[in-house]
């Protein structure tokens, strides 16, 4: 009878975890500035130095001591500000709050303070509760900005009473943290990244380090669009670039402001991912400032107006050696308008030299995938072409068995039913243009599949295959994701009915995108090859139910080679699932933002995962799972596996099982698992 035996090989534990376990006591103040730089601004402001003195002079103009106080039991706000019953007023009374403390600290004339105790000290008894649509991004939009004021107050002589202090904390941990403390990363990102930057300011106030440590966790692993990664991708394009540029702005400045709070704290976020925030903000301002940066996706042309987010971030990165060309050009532009941003820009200096680093480094690894603007190869002479007006199907039957080409022509071609490929052909677009779209009056579930079983010599390239129930992406990216389709709609689906019954199938610079079930679905075929190809958000929940399907899923094949592709996003699945597989290469892809693992191996044999990055899912980075046999022969070797809420990499039951030269970084919920490694092994004797 076989044993089983644990075998945990503890590689390195969380850095993120540590720095945060060692930081125990809070510094106060201590949420977007610490005393040391706050006294820094004061005396750069008393001493006329710009450009301080001239956001001083325009924060003093915005300070009103006769603003009047309004304070709501009830707060609403609907979607649009609609109804919107108290939250105008929340939202001017906490700005005017944080303004007249910054005022009183800077001039030392408590009239300033009297004014932000008596905001602080009529909202805080009042208010009881939010609700409607934006209950949860108003009271993250607010919380943040009133604890900053309470800080400054609390620790200076402003005579904020006690018993008004205790208020003020009950009032945040009984009706803002129980609205906010389950997040909501169901929303666009924007959301969470404002939640964490106030959950972080409540932790501090109330001197709770277990809050505090919750949100830098979820900052980190946050799951759908919850967390930095989930955000920012390694290109630096954001969650909610083809939305609207003033919420990819929002979005930006409120995981940079959680950073900034976590930053005072001595808990760094800003360099964790290869500068993830400084990418997300150079990737918005090149596009802001006029350039066009690649989008999977159409970038939005939507607010493109400057927000006052960009002066923070671009003081941070710059004092640190790193180069941001395109924010310096956003912050300038909108720093002779700014006020409260600038003054707490600045980090007391240290003194300490900084060398140059240059400008942050977008990913490269599985990137640029999928189709191109252009196609990626010239289709020969003989080629047919067959416009969105004209059947595919018939041009396919045509030129079945004689190797020619069949090139659908850009723009939606809509399939009255499942394209059944023949063999001996090549199925080509002309790039993103050219959309392949299942008719939702069809009954059929799949949108391409194989005219015969023993399906061989064919090529699908540089099209795009769409699973969502309308052709064209509304204009909130969140809408349309899989798991809010309707519809049940599946990719590519090959399957035959033996190990080795289809033969040659080749997919270069495919895009196959918004699918309930898998992506891309190939059983029993050999020599497959997997180019540059962009499977991003299928696999939802459809029947049989979650975690069942993929990406992309291949189940009893010989010889398969997926390379320099992208595959993101599964809401529900992993990125790649091999079961019953032998002979598979899984090279230089991007694997990332996954419910379920990043690289799923089930009972398999001679696999091999090498120089992938695989970042931001939800379980382990790399599975290989127990069913009956076990897997064998597995190298994972030189990947970046980082920032996975389970293990890096984790191992049941395979022998001759070998992790080498790969990079762990932040893999592991530091809440959810004391201690977590990289790497877990599983071991059959």
């Amino acid at each position: 009878m076989k044993k089983i035996y644990t075998a945990v090989l503890v590689v390195a534990v969380m850095a993120m975890a540590s720095m945060v376990a060692t930081a125990q006591r809070f510094v106060h103040p201590g949420v977007s500035q610490t005393a040391a730089d706050l006294a820094y601004m004061k005396q750069q402001v008393r001493k006329g130095e710009q450009p301080w003195k001239e956001a001083f002079d325009r924060l003093k103009a915005e300070t009103d001591l006769k603003f009047e106080v309004k304070p709501f039991t009830h707060v609403f706000r609907g979607p649009y500000g609609r109804p919107n019953i108290g939250g105008v007023d929340l939202m001017k009374g906490a700005e005017m709050a944080y303004n007249c403390a910054l005022m009183w600290y800077i001039t030392d004339d408590k009239a300033y303070a009297n004014k932000a105790i008596e905001i602080l000290n009529a909202w805080s008894p009042v208010i009881w509760d939010f609700d409607y649509n934006d209950a949860k991004l108003l009271a993250a939009l607010t919380g943040h900005v009133f604890i900053n004021a309470a800080e400054i107050l609390r620790y200076t002589n402003s005579g904020w009473q006690q018993k008004d202090i205790d208020q003020f904390s009950h009032m945040l941990m009984t009706v803002y943290y129980p609205l906010i403390r389950y997040y909501f990363p169901q929303a666009n990102g924007n959301w969470d990244g404002a939640i964490i930057h106030t959950l972080m300011a409540i932790g501090i106030f109330t001197d709770n380090r277990p809050l505090f440590n919750n949100a830098v966790d979820h900052f980190l692993h946050g799951p759908i669009n919850g967390g930095i990664f989930k955000y920012i991708y390694p290109s630096g394009q954001c969650q909610e670039t083809t939305r609207d540029q003033g919420h990819v702005q929002l979005g930006l400045g409120e995981f940079s402001g959680a950073a900034q709070v976590a930053y005072t704290q001595g808990v760094d976020l800003f360099s964790i991912g290869n500068n993830r925030i400084a990418l997300g903000y150079e990737y918005t301002a090149k596009f802001l400032m006029g350039e066009k940066p690649h989008s999977y996706g159409v970038i939005s042309e939507r607010a493109k107006a400057i927000r006052d987010d960009f002066e923070y971030v671009y003081r941070h990165y710059t004092s640190k050696g790193i180069d941001m060309p395109y924010t310096k050009m956003a912050a300038d532009s909108i720093r002779p308008k700014a006020s409260r941003s600038v003054l707490t820009a600045f980090r007391a200096p240290t003194g300490k030299a900084v060398a140059k680093q240059g400008a942050p480094r977008p990913g490269t690894i599985g990137y640029i995938a999928g189709a191109r603007e252009t196609p990626s190869a010239k289709a020969p002479a003989n080629a047919i072409l067959v416009t969105p007006e004209q059947s595919l199907q018939e041009a396919l039957n045509s030129a079945a068995g004689t190797g020619r080409w069949v090139v659908a022509k850009a723009g939606l071609h809509t399939l009255p039913a499942t394209l059944k490929v023949p063999s001996g052909v090549t199925l080509a677009g002309e790039g993103l243009a050219t959309i392949l779209f299942l008719d939702p009056k069809s009954a059929d579930r799949e949108v391409v599949t194989n005219a015969d079983p023993d399906l061989h010599d064919i090529t699908i390239r540089d099209l795009v295959i769409e699973g969502s129930n309308r052709p064209v992406p509304p204009s909130d990216p969140n809408s349309n994701r899989s798991y809010r389709n309707p519809s049940n709609r599946g990719g590519v689906f090959f399957i035959s009915m033996k190990e080795g019954q289809m033969k040659n199938l080749d997919f270069i610079n495919l895009t196959v995108q918004n699918c309930t079930v898998n992506g891309a679905f190939i059983s029993g075929a050999s020599n497959v090859t997997i180019t540059n190809c962009n499977f991003d958000e299928n696999g939802s929940s459809m029947i049989p139910g979650p975690r069942l399907q993929h990406n992309l899923l291949l189940t009893h094949c010989v010889g398969v080679k997926i390379r320099d592709s992208r595959l993101d996003t599964s809401p529900y699945g992993s990125g790649v699932a091999l079961g019953h597989c032998r002979d598979v290469s899984v090279t230089s892809n991007e694997i990332a933002r996954n419910a379920q693992y990043g690289i799923l191996v089930s009972e398999s044999q001679n696999i091999t995962i090498e120089g992938n990055f695989i970042e931001a899912n939800d379980l382990s980075g790399v599975m290989v799972e127990y069913l009956s046999r076990g897997s064998r022969n597995i190298s994972i070797r030189n990947n970046q596996i980082q920032y996975n809420t389970g293990y890096g990499v984790e191992s049941y039951a395979a022998s001759n099982v070998k992790a080498e030269k790969n990079t762990y970084v932040g893999n592991g919920n530091s809440e959810a698992q004391q201690k977590i490694s990289n790497e877990r092994f599983i071991v059959m004797e």
